[in-house]
């Protein structure tokens, strides 16, 4: 249905493609993936005709239909909710607000009334409903103006106007940005049963493992192809790297020894036409391209928040309601220092508001929130962007703090997030969300709070910037309670879970697989809003009642990390074997390194004896000493690429 064949384009001066191909057949679901600044977007606009390749050709097939979601800044007019997602073709729209605007009895009413059977109107305005209600807007929503609501439900409105569509061809950048859990859910449900192919872009990877058959990654300027998921691209690259790096360094290794011929010979009467020779043979290989080093996750090291009392946070018999609508009654929470925690349930059972009564954004209605011992709260919302200074730098607004960090290294964590070379001195207003998102990370980053509030911090992020997310979590010392519909970052980050429903909290001493297998989850996606009762588990916690003990009830508390003195054994006897493991690793590291930096002196001495003119004098000294360097060499890349693996188990486990 799509066909890109051998296309080169070149932005601003340099080639994003050159001599790429794909194919996308009816029914395919793809997810296109790739570094910053690669080009996706500039795929899709070839894709979409707004834009021409230098060479090559872009072709539809005859007939077929696009649909495009942007990633964000998607227009909205006078049109209602309904109308957006009902405007599928220009003739139906007019026809609805014909329909809307004149009598009953009047000839231009009885047009509108056949041009709106005619497209289909009929059956578009309830499936347009059905989606609506899909993606969270309530049937009070569907007469509003789509401009006055906020840009990420405006986004919403777009998205269901495609579904109504149904295009051959749907083209998604970044979907699932503005959707909340549950609506991400029936959306994943949705496009399972979608009829016509879809190319995506996302930073989900939970997503794309469940309805991508392939991935198309664009990387040295072309695009690969990977069958399955994204694990199984992961894997994939990775023996692909493999293989890739093995053929690069032999034909590096075989040019080297071309080149060395030529430029010992070429001077020499009697072998300069074999020189010669060599250096055509060169010329005339296929140049195999030494593999792209992947982007690594943060390394640098931020300013860390000092040390809280071992009680951080308490909430005591806490009420909170929304006029009528009561969230909490009698709440009891404590946090402890270390935590992290991720908070689950569904849409409107208190996840945020449980946030913000930490944050001490909502104010206590009724009961009391209590700090503990130098207890610093930090607050990142999902209106973050808001607080930002659209006059400031990138720069400025980064270092803007009670005690400003170098320059250098905000830039370094700027770096981390993207925001590299001028970028820095771009002024916030300018910024697009994600940029806004990123930004906002990173000021919290280099002035950390001990207690850390995230309220889906991954949104608008790409797959680089979530791993520095997580990389600099990693490094964080204080105590972190969050929510998010990633997946993949709840698993890296979170080691406790409180699931919330209907006003209860129940805790979870363990990590986001031991609560799925608590609750005999199914899917790990819809185990973020299961509302059910969970099936019954005892947690063993200091401080908490009897199993599954709400709110309510005396001396409710998240758990800490207070185990029983059977996990604490069976922890320690972990903890050692580990340790051990690790200090027999870095042994065999440092031995290697002994071996590698021996290695590499023979072969230079070697490398050395080759090139002198008489080596070639001694009958046979030649091909010994080449022999002799072939297995140094071997021995080098076995030993190196031992080296490489055990380094980094240590660097994992430091």
């Amino acid at each position: 249905m799509l066909t890109i064949s051998q296309v080169t384009k070149s932005f601003t001066g340099r080639i994003l493609f050159e001599d790429a191909s794909l194919q996308v057949n009816r029914g395919d679901r793809v997810g296109l993936v790739g570094p910053n600044g690669a080009g996706k977007t500039t795929l899709f606009s070839l894709i979409l005709g707004e834009d021409s390749p230098d060479e090559g050709r872009v072709s539809v097939e005859k007939h077929a239909t696009i649909g495009f979601l942007p990633q964000e800044n998607a227009p909205a007019g006078e049109e209602t909710v309904l109308e957006m997602a009902c405007a599928v073709s220009p003739e139906l729209t007019k026809a609805q607000r014909i329909l809307k605007t004149t009598p009953e009895d009047s000839a231009q009413h009885h047009e509108a009334l056949h041009a709106f059977d005619e497209h289909g109107g009929w059956q578009i305005e309830p499936k347009a409903k059905r989606i609506l209600a899909g993606l969270a807007f309530r049937e009070s929503d569907f007469e509003r103006p789509a401009k006055t609501m906020s840009g990420g439900w405006v986004m919403r409105a777009h998205l269901a106007q495609l579904l109504v569509q149904e295009p051959d061809l749907l083209l998604l950048d970044e979907p699932t940005n503005h959707l909340d859990l549950e609506s991400l859910v029936w959306f994943e449900q949705y496009l399972r049963e979608y009829p016509g192919a879809i190319l995506m872009i996302s930073h989900d990877r939970e997503f794309l493992n469940q309805l991508v058959g392939s991935i198309v990654e664009i990387a040295h300027r072309r695009l690969h192809r990977y069958r399955g998921n994204w694990d199984s691209y992961i894997e994939q690259k990775a023996a692909r790297e493999v293989q890739q790096l093995a053929a690069y360094k032999n034909q590096q290794k075989e040019i080297a020894s071309l080149q060395l011929f030529a430029d010992r010979f070429r001077a020499k009467a009697s072998k300069a036409s074999q020189a010669q020779s060599k250096l055509k043979q060169i010329d005339r290989m296929e140049k195999i391209e030494a593999p792209l080093l992947r982007e690594k996750t943060v390394r640098f090291h931020f300013p860390q928040p000092a040390r809280s009392g071992l009680r951080v946070i308490t909430l005591k018999d806490v009420d909170h309601a929304y006029g009528d609508l009561v969230v909490y009654r009698g709440l009891n929470f404590e946090a402890e220092r270390g935590q992290r925690t991720v908070l689950v349930g569904p849409n409107g059972a208190g996840k945020s508001t449980l946030l913000k009564l930490l944050a001490g954004s909502l104010a206590i209605q009724r009961g009391t929130r209590e700090l503990g011992h130098n207890t610093k709260v930090g607050y990142f919302s999902q209106f973050r962007v808001e607080m930002l200074d659209p006059k400031a730098t990138v720069l400025e607004t980064a270092r803007d703090m009670p005690n400003p960090v170098s320059e250098q290294t905000a830039r370094t964590v700027l770096g981390s997030f993207l925001f590299r070379g001028d970028d820095v001195f771009k002024t916030t207003t300018v910024l697009s969300g994600g940029e806004k998102t990123r930004l906002a990370l990173v000021k919290l980053l280099l002035d950390p709070p001990n207690l850390l509030l995230m309220d889906e911090p991954t949104t608008h992020l790409d797959v680089g910037s979530i791993d520095a997310l997580i990389g600099a979590l990693a490094q964080y010392n204080g105590t972190l309670i969050f929510i998010s519909h990633d997946v993949y970052f709840i698993r890296a980050v979170a080691k406790t879970v409180l699931h919330i429903s209907a006003g209860t909290l129940t805790p979870y001493a363990g990590d986001y697989d031991y609560y799925l297998d608590k609750t005999r989850a199914t899917s790990a996606r819809a185990a973020l809003t299961s509302s059910g009762k969970l099936h019954n588990l005892q947690p063993t916690v200091a401080g908490l009642g009897e199993a599954g003990a709400g709110i309510g009830d005396p001396g409710y508390k998240l758990p800490g990390m207070r185990e029983t003195r059977e996990q604490r054994r069976a922890e320690a006897e972990e903890r050692k074997s580990l340790a051990k493991t690790k200090r027999e690793h870095e042994k065999r590291v440092r031995d290697l390194e002994m071996q590698i930096l021996k290695l590499e002196g023979r072969r230079k001495e070697l490398t050395e004896e080759l090139e002198k003119p008489e080596t070639y004098e001694a009958g046979g000294a030649a091909t010994s000493l080449n022999r002799e360097l072939s297995a140094v060499t071997a021995d080098m890349e076995r030993l190196t690429k031992e080296w490489e693996s055990l380094g980094a188990k240590v660097s994992a486990n430091s």
